[in-house]
């Protein structure tokens, strides 16, 4: 927590004092990034424990102002190098997470944590809590902020040992810290620590708490310091005498006010001193413009694919569903005619990567068989419980670790251990898919707080993917829309700047960027911006709106030809079709992105228009690809330039592309909007009415002036 972080820096973790007092001197960084607050930042540490003669690696991760929302990016951080470390018991690492009493007891994702505490694909075998409880939430006391007698109450849920203590005890503190420790080194289960005290000054150095608590408050201030108590304890008792207490007293001030001075040396604050989980090699000796290549050769497809679309080995007593026999036999029917639908793309892009040695974890609601019944990377023996078979970890006898983890119902909770995952090892592909894109609202704290601005607060770079599922199908308004338009308006290219175009176009703008927004149209380009997480020089989180319908749609294909070596991720798929042979008689360029791309091809044969209106799918949407939409629009002069979507006129990518396809275009062309008009709700919850909107929007974009 904010409060005493400081303390827990300097005492516990032993930085080094001048760093911290640099911080604030109000001195200009100098590395990239906005900064944060002096105690949100973290660090990374290495301390000797004198009893053991060991060192001891200390991280504090950093945190932002939204109270407990660190607890699961601890946990998913604690998991990872737990993994990595080969310590399948929580023998070698461990978690303690701080907590503030009106925190603990208000915050939901307190819950959500805690119920991550014993699941096997997230359990990291027992965490120490201990609750600075200051009984005051900001001004707000405990009889207002919860309805259970202790703010500890939520830890019942787990079961765990809570134990209350008084802090103006110092010994019996202590006490109570051994038996917890204790605790988790014997059982592995969470246990918590309720430190009973309270702040002398409110909620921070400038507060005045006589406003609100004015009897707590008199009597806090006719109160000694813990320092105070204890010293006289010790001299009563003849431990110490009062000389000895004063050496220690001025011994550590002159520590702190040599460490003053030293600061005051400093004239620039280096960010890298609060990294919380440094990584050791990833970036030097890389050019950090060149990707590595993403394609990879036919003989490697067509393993992945074989082993994906194969039973068991052990066949004749693994007894599989009769569906998903189907599903095999039609999987192994697509490998031999050299073609992936959406599933087998991905999972050959899993497959190949963990051929490279590269970790892979997809974690979410439904993950195992897919929300939509197309992944099935779990196969569940009919008649024999817990028996599984898992053909992405049976590919390559020395490939990398598949982790694959049907998670508990939470999104918040889980999308921050994945977040804290993420950013243990860069060398990693760890994903995180809500059950459908509208779910990844609730974890709406997360994306905000961490994964949008982690980069530019914290230098904390992380290759997170979030796979969410988005698309009109007429299913209502909340298995429709994953928000685009939030994530976009959330990116940091500048819609008026046209960076100077070069080879190294497409790269530095994802270097520059905090975040890719993506909605891919085919296997093979979904296929490739996956491998690409791990070809890029450098780590940024990727947002995919992944697809529903076209899951199963026979024209949402790929030919192996689109995935073999030479080939790579496009960041917009132009027209190939008779348009693009007689560019002069073409009367529209129709811009999409995703599903709509499909039902917009299909009126257009209906109609005959294939040599009138050119379909274009922008398959990046951020960063924006200036380069290629001018260049696309320059073959065409005589065609109207329209923007299609299926989403609502104030959702979907419509006003984060009206701008930049002015700037991309120099203003020398209008862009048309079609698509449906504004709305409060995402969608329709009629099937009736959503056709015909449908219906309207792509006729709208069809229609030639």
């Amino acid at each position: 927590p904010h409060r005493g972080r400081l303390n827990v820096l300097a005492n516990v973790c032993r930085k080094p004092l001048n760093t911290i007092f640099t911080q604030f001197a109000g001195l200009e960084a100098e590395d990239d990034g906005s900064g944060d607050v002096k105690y949100h930042l973290g660090t990374y540490i290495e301390r000797l424990n004198r009893v053991t003669n060991k060192n001891v690696r200390l991280a504090i991760a950093a945190n932002p102002s939204h109270l407990e929302c660190v607890d699961p990016v601890v946990q998913g951080k604690t998991r990872a190098e737990q993994f990595y470390r080969g310590d399948g018991e929580g023998k070698k690492v461990m978690s303690m997470l701080l907590h503030g009493d009106a925190a603990f007891a208000g915050q939901g994702v307190v819950y959500e944590t805690m119920h991550l505490s014993d699941l096997p694909a997230y359990t990291t075998h027992g965490t120490i809590h201990i609750v600075a409880n200051n009984q005051i939430g900001f001004t707000t006391d405990p009889r207002f902020s919860r309805s259970s007698p202790y703010c500890t109450d939520v830890a019942k849920v787990v079961n765990a040992p809570i134990f209350h203590v008084n802090s103006d005890d110092p010994e019996s503190v202590m006490h109570v810290c051994n038996v917890a420790a204790d605790w988790r080194a014997t059982f592995h289960k969470d246990v918590v620590i309720d430190i009973v005290c309270y702040r002398r000054n409110g909620h921070n150095e400038m507060d005045e708490p006589m406003f609100t608590q004015p009897l707590m408050y008199t009597k806090i201030r006719s109160l000694k310091s813990c320092l105070e108590k204890y010293s006289d304890q010790l001299i009563a008792e003849n431990v110490v005498t009062a000389e000895e207490v004063k050496d220690v007293r001025d011994k550590y001030e002159k520590i702190c006010e040599d460490a003053f001075e030293q600061a005051r040396k400093e004239t620039h604050i280096k960010y890298k001193d609060w990294i919380d989980s440094p990584w050791s090699g990833f970036f030097e000796g890389k050019d950090p413009l060149k990707v590595a290549p993403t394609g990879i050769n036919e003989e490697t497809l067509k393993h992945i694919g074989t082993r994906f679309s194969s039973p068991p080995p052990n066949a004749a007593e693994f007894v599989i569903h009769k569906g998903i026999e189907r599903i095999l036999k039609s999987r192994m029917d697509m490998v031999n005619a050299r073609t992936v639908d959406w599933a087998l793309g991905e999972a050959m892009a899993f497959g190949s990567l963990l051929k490279e040695g590269i970790h892979v974890r997809l974690s979410g609601q439904d993950v195992e068989r897919g929300t939509f019944s197309h992944r099935h990377h779990v196969l569940h023996h009919q008649t024999v419980d817990k028996a599984t078979y898992r053909p992405l970890s049976n590919l390559y006898p020395d490939q990398a670790p598949y982790s694959v983890c049907n998670s508990s119902l939470s999104e918040f909770g889980v999308l921050g251990f994945e977040l804290g995952y993420s950013m243990t090892n860069p060398n990693a592909l760890v994903l995180w898919e809500g059950q459908f894109g509208d779910f990844a609202n609730t974890a709406q704290c997360i994306i905000d707080q961490f994964i949008c601005s982690g980069q530019a607060k914290w230098v904390r770079q992380s290759g997170l993917t979030l796979l969410l599922p988005h698309a009109l199908e007429g299913m209502g308004p909340e298995h429709s829309s994953a928000r685009l338009e939030r994530f976009l308006q959330l990116s940091s290219d500048d819609p008026d700047y046209f960076p100077p175009e070069s080879a190294e176009f497409a790269v530095r703008q994802l270097h520059d960027i905090n975040w890719i927004v993506a909605n891919c149209s085919n296997p093979a380009n979904y296929f490739h911006i996956l491998r690409r997480q791990i070809a890029l020089p450098f780590r940024k989180p990727l947002i995919i709106m992944t697809p529903k319908s076209l899951l199963r749609h026979p024209e949402a294909r790929s030919s192996f030809d689109l995935m073999k070596e030479g080939t790579e991720f496009l960041r917009i798929i132009p027209d190939d079709g008779p348009a693009s042979k007689n560019p002069d008689g073409v009367k529209k360029i129709v811009f999409c992105s995703g599903k709509v791309y499909y039902d917009l091809k299909k009126i257009r044969a209906d109609k005959k228009l294939e040599s009138e209106v050119v379909l274009t799918t922008v398959e990046q949407i951020c960063p924006f690809p200036f380069d290629l939409i001018k260049d696309e629009c320059a073959k065409y002069p005589k065609a109207e330039v329209c923007w299609a979507q299926e989403e609502h006129k104030n959702s979907g990518a419509w006003t984060y592309v009206c701008p930049r396809f002015e700037t991309a275009l120099g203003g020398t062309r209008d862009v048309f909007y079609v698509g449906r008009p504004v709305s409060a709700s995402t969608a329709t919850g009629s099937r009736a009415q959503h056709f015909k909107e449908l219906s309207c929007l792509l006729e709208d974009a069809m229609r030639t002036s």
